[in-house]
């Protein structure tokens, strides 16, 4: 968690990106947020239309929840990210 209150983190996996990063909801509490988006390309360079994103709550029990929606969107989207490298192509 303290790495978290500094910066973001990301990753890869089996062709899904991810990021979980701090952030704070309309009324001001901090939330961590969860983006998942498919290979090859960097969060900024990525649109935002093929980005997913859910928050959750900033604490370790957050941590895990953000862990299982990014194994739910792992499972439930397996062809996408089983195809994303062939999103070079379109850069």
């Amino acid at each position: 968690m303290e790495y978290l209150k500094k910066t973001e983190f990301t990753g890869c996996h089996q062709g899904m990106r991810y990021r979980l990063e701090g952030a704070a909801d309309a009324e001001g509490t901090k939330k961590l947020r969860c983006t998942v988006w498919p290979e090859p390309f960097a969060f900024f360079r990525t649109p935002e239309e093929k980005k997913e994103a859910a928050e959750f709550p900033f604490e370790e029990d957050g941590v895990a929840e953000a862990i299982s929606w990014m194994n739910a969107m792992l499972s439930d989207k397996k062809e996408m990210w089983e195809h994303a490298k062939e999103n070079w192509d379109q850069a």
